[in-house]
Parts: structure tokens; C-alpha cells; sequence
């Protein structure tokens, strides 16, 4: 019998596994009440399925009715609600839940039967599939018509690669904002957060205008703040960790191959720059950008290259060199220290102040993401020789903002971030995506997405993309469509045990104090913030 608590809704009428359920509501209710996205439980003889309202249709007995419709008299609408016209919802069960509750949730492998009761879910049918917010389970929102969190398994959530996706202006950077807190606060992983607009490390704006705290403000000095641009990030009031610059001698070919659409190089640009690097090794770029016109001809005829491609090169990787924080001669000392800061489990934040181009952006993320990528490689086959606990590395999460430029069909072939995003957790090392053009991510890397977080999507490619590798996305392309412009989400993948629509958790004092923050003065935030940090960095 159904449980007392929950309200019927209504009574299963038709369905299959592949398609879903049709039910049939109860005369009593509005259809106006029943939304997309709203969860039910379908009462069945073994088990409850735990399910998904996909669509709302109205139908009727007879189809004369409608021909000839009332005019609009409400006694004549009272007669036929739920007798000649009724209303039917779409349902997508999501998970098997038996009836004894110490038994686990299993996956939908059947249907119930005819006329099982439809209930409204409550707050236990939520805490049992969802969990309760726990070290390792965080609050990242509540369904859209009930007030009981809905948690992440950040142990999950930080083994594979995951994605958040959304059109400008739907809080993209907040959301990742409340996934770096959590992980951070839960100490599942270390984090390198590309910023690429200042956002993350130390106080930023909302959509309201309203200035909300960075992750240094918020976690102190387990959070480091590096940047390419220290001037800037003190004209903020951010006090800087560490400057960080690039040394021509750390720039590789594929460095410059990840900027083929910036820089509008030829096909023969690989070609020409492996040849210097046979002749120079490291140290090719500075000798291409030192080469006069007779220099190129020189080196031209005795390696067989094209001269003219030569100073083509030569030009275009100008602009590398001007950039500000690219100097001829750098000591890796400051990344080298970042990277040994991520494997001891603190956070970095790299700002990029005034570097906000996409060749800057592209370029430093990519030198320092291989950097570490080699490290952790290594030290995973010294683990697996070992079998020591000790030399297994940190799981790290690198967030990357503009994904589909690292991660488009052509760059992901030969970028580290391909690589990292095919392998996993092999290697321990994941990437949090930003994006809000996910059909333009190679397809192949889509697919490996873990969990996704997706805000409000228009263009049916990039929905189309979201779903890539989902089963049972026909009936989740409506629930995305109807999400409101800001603060919703649907939250699916590895990290969740089903897809879910969520109001998103509000970043502000409420949520400080959830982390265990006291509201404080500007000043004495910033000295809390930096309590500390001289013994991270001493003379």
C-alpha cells in the first residue's frame, strides 16, 4: 500500500523500458502543478521506481470534445476534468529502489505493472538515492520543488574528467566556484585553477554586482595565489605568492601548434619548427627569433627547408615573444615550486591579469599543464614499481576555462589536455571543463566526461554534445530546455546516481558559514587570508 505521506498523483496507463511510462493523473490534480524535472516514485509490486517527470500531456476520452470545445463556462469544465479530459505526464524511471531499505539501488532493468500508483517524492526518497552531506558528499543544490540537498560523491567527482557547461550569463563560474569549495573543504584532491579572468582567487562580482569571496578568502593559505601579472593583482589588493614568466627554452612545438588558429600558421610551420628543433634542440625559438634574413637562407639550404617558410615562422612566433611574462632566460623555479605545492596537496590559482588573450591563456596553460602531466606520470611508474602508498601521487583537478580551445577536434589530438582528458585517472590527474560551446569539444573527449553540470543551453549542438555518450537523453533534451536562465542546472554522470535538476546553491554568507567561515572585516580577512604564507614560501 502506498505510504501515507506521499500524495498520489496518479496511476501508471502505458510504457515501455526503451520509451518510459505514461500516467494517468488523478482527477484532483492540475496539470499546472505537475513541471518537467519534478521527481515521482511509481509504486510497484517488488520494487519503487524512482523517476522523472520528461513531459506533460493533455489528453481526452473522446476527441468530439475537442472539436467542439466549452466556451469558456467553468461548469462545463468542472464536468469534464478527469472524465472526458484528463492529463497524462511522461515519466524516465531513473533507479530501482527494493522495498526493504537495506538493500542498495539498482539500475532500471524492468517495468512495474499496470495501474501502480504514482506518489509525489519526499524528503527520505531523496536522502536514500542522494545522500546526506557528509566529508565526502557535498550540497550542490535542492530539487526545483523540494527543499533537501542534493549531494555529490566528490570521490567520484574527482576521478574522472568533468564538465561545466552553460550559455553566457547562467553562473558558470559561480557553479565551478561551489565544486572547487567542495573538493577543496573535503581534501579529495589538489586543484590548479587557470584564471583567466581573476575570478576565483580572491573576491569577484556576481551577476548582481555583489562582491563574493575567492577561494583564498575562504580556505586561507591552502589556497595559493601565483600570476603572470603581479602588477595588476596588486593594483586589486591581491597579494601575490609568486610571479610566474615563461622562458623561450620551456616553449616547445607543441606549444606552437595549439596556437595554429591564433597565430594563422601554414600546414608547413610543424615541419619548419621540428627542423630547428633537430639543429637547436631546446633553445630553437631563440635562435629562430635571433636568425637575420641571410641566417634563414643559410639554415634553409643545409637543412632542405623552404626559406620562405622559415621567415613566415619567424614572424608570427614575434608575437610569442612579446608577450610580457615570455622572457630569453627564466629558471623553472617558480612552476617547478607550484607543481611541488600541488603534489604536497595545496591549491593554486594562476592569475593572468592583463594576459587575457586566448594566445596567452592557451599557451602558458598548456607549457605548465604538460610540466605537470610529465611529474605525475613519473611518479605513477614509481608507484607501480614500488607498490608504496607513499609514492602514489596526489590526485590532481585542473581547471581550464574556454575549454574547447585546448579541447576542439584538431587540438585535442596533440594537446595535453587530450591526453589527460582520454586517460583518466590513470595518471590521477583530471580536468574540470568550462564551457559554454560544448559541441565545439571533440566528441571523443565528450564521451569521457565524467559528471556534467549543465546551465541553460540554446543552440541544439551544444545539447546534442551534453548528452553525447547518455542513454536515455530524448527525454533529458526537454528537462535541459526548460531550465530557468540562472541558478538551475541539470547535474548528471559518474558523481550522481541519476540525473537531477537542481535550484543551484547560493555562493554567499550563508554558504561561508557552511564552510566554517566567520564574516569578518576586509582587513581582517585579508590578514586571516595570508596567516602563514611566509612559511610556504621562506628567504
Amino acid at each position: 500500500m502506498p505510504a501515507p505521506h506521499r500524495s498520489r498523483l496518479g496511476v501508471i496507463i502505458s510504457g515501455s523500458l526503451v520509451d518510459g511510462l505514461s500516467a494517468r493523473l488523478e482527477g484532483s490534480e492540475s496539470v499546472e502543478d505537475i513541471r518537467v524535472g519534478k521527481f515521482v516514485v511509481v509504486q510497484g509490486e517488488k520494487h519503487e521506481f524512482f523517476s522523472m517527470v520528461t513531459d506533460v500531456v493533455l489528453e481526452a476520452t473522446n476527441h468530439k470534445v475537442l472539436v467542439d470545445p466549452p466556451n469558456g463556462d467553468r461548469f462545463f469544465h468542472e464536468v469534464l476534468a478527469g472524465t472526458s479530459t484528463y492529463g497524462t505526464v511522461q515519466l524516465r524511471p531513473m533507479l530501482m529502489l527494493p522495498h526493504d531499505v537495506s538493500e542498495g539501488m539498482r539500475p532500471v532493468k524492468t517495468v512495474p505493472r499496470h495501474f501502480a500508483p504514482v506518489l509525489e517524492a519526499d524528503q527520505s526518497d531523496f536522502t536514500r538515492v542522494f545522500g546526506s552531506e557528509d566529508d565526502t558528499h557535498f550540497e550542490i543544490g535542492r530539487p526545483l520543488d523540494m527543499d533537501v540537498p542534493v549531494c555529490l560523491d566528490l570521490n567520484r567527482f574527482v576521478e574522472r574528467s568533468n564538465g561545466v557547461f552553460g550559455k553566457s550569463g547562467t553562473g558558470k563560474s559561480f557553479l565551478t566556484r561551489l565544486l572547487l569549495c567542495g573538493v577543496i573543504r573535503a581534501g579529495v584532491a589538489s586543484n590548479l585553477v587557470f584564471d583567466m579572468h581573476s575570478e576565483y582567487g580572491w573576491d569577484a562580482t556576481s551577476e548582481d554586482g555583489v562582491f563574493v569571496k575567492g577561494l583564498r578568502q575562504l580556505f586561507g593559505t591552502q589556497v595559493l595565489i601565483y600570476s603572470l601579472d603581479a602588477v595588476s593583482s596588486r593594483k586589486r589588493n591581491v597579494a601575490v605568492d609568486e610571479e610566474v614568466a615563461i622562458g623561450l627554452d620551456q616553449i616547445e612545438v607543441e606549444d606552437i601548434l595549439l596556437l595554429q588558429e591564433e597565430l594563422n600558421l601554414t600546414p608547413t610551420a610543424a615541419e619548419s619548427a621540428y627542423l630547428l628543433v633537430d639543429r637547436h634542440k631546446q633553445g630553437w625559438l631563440k635562435a629562430l627569433l635571433n636568425m637575420s634574413s641571410d641566417d634563414i637562407k643559410a639554415f634553409a639550404e643545409s637543412a632542405g627547408a623552404h626559406a620562405g617558410a622559415i621567415s613566415a615562422l619567424r614572424r608570427k612566433l614575434e608575437q610569442v615573444a612579446r608577450q610580457g611574462f615570455v622572457r630569453e632566460n627564466v629558471p623553472a623555479a617558480a612552476i617547478d615550486r607550484m607543481i611541488d605545492h600541488l603534489a604536497h596537496g595545496h591549491h593554486v590559482v594562476l592569475e593572468f591579469g592583463r594576459y587575457r588573450d586566448a594566445l596567452a591563456y592557451m599557451l602558458v596553460a598548456n607549457i605548465i599543464t604538460r610540466r605537470i602531466h610529465r611529474r605525475w606520470v613519473e611518479q605513477t611508474e614509481t608507484f607501480l614499481r614500488t607498490k608504496n602508498a607513499a609514492d602514489k601521487p596526489r590526485q590532481l583537478v585542473i581547471t581550464i576555462e574556454e575549454a574547447h580551445k585546448f579541447l576542439n577536434p584538431g587540438a585535442a589530438k596533440q594537446t595535453i589536455f587530450g591526453v589527460i582528458a582520454r586517460e583518466l585517472r590513470k595518471y590521477s590527474v583530471t580536468l574540470l571543463v568550462v564551457d559554454q560551446r560544448p559541441s565545439s569539444i571533440d566528441a571523443e573527449v565528450m564521451s569521457q566526461i565524467g559528471s556534467r553540470v549543465t546551465a541553460l543551453l540554446n543552440d541544439d549542438r551544444d545539447i546534442d554534445a551534453v548528452f553525447t555518450g547518455v542513454s536515455g537523453s530524448a527525454s533529458l533534451r526537454a528537462v535541459l530546455a526548460s531550465l530557468d536562465t540562472r541558478q538551475q542546472a541539470l547535474v548528471l554522470g559518474h558523481a550522481v546516481p541519476m540525473p537531477v535538476v537542481i535550484r543551484t546553491r547560493a555562493y554567499d554568507a550563508a554558504f561561508y558559514r557552511a564552510l566554517g567561515q566567520v564574516e569578518t572585516s576586509g582587513a581582517e580577512s585579508r590578514r586571516r587570508a595570508y596567516e602563514g604564507v611566509e612559511e610556504l614560501f621562506p628567504e
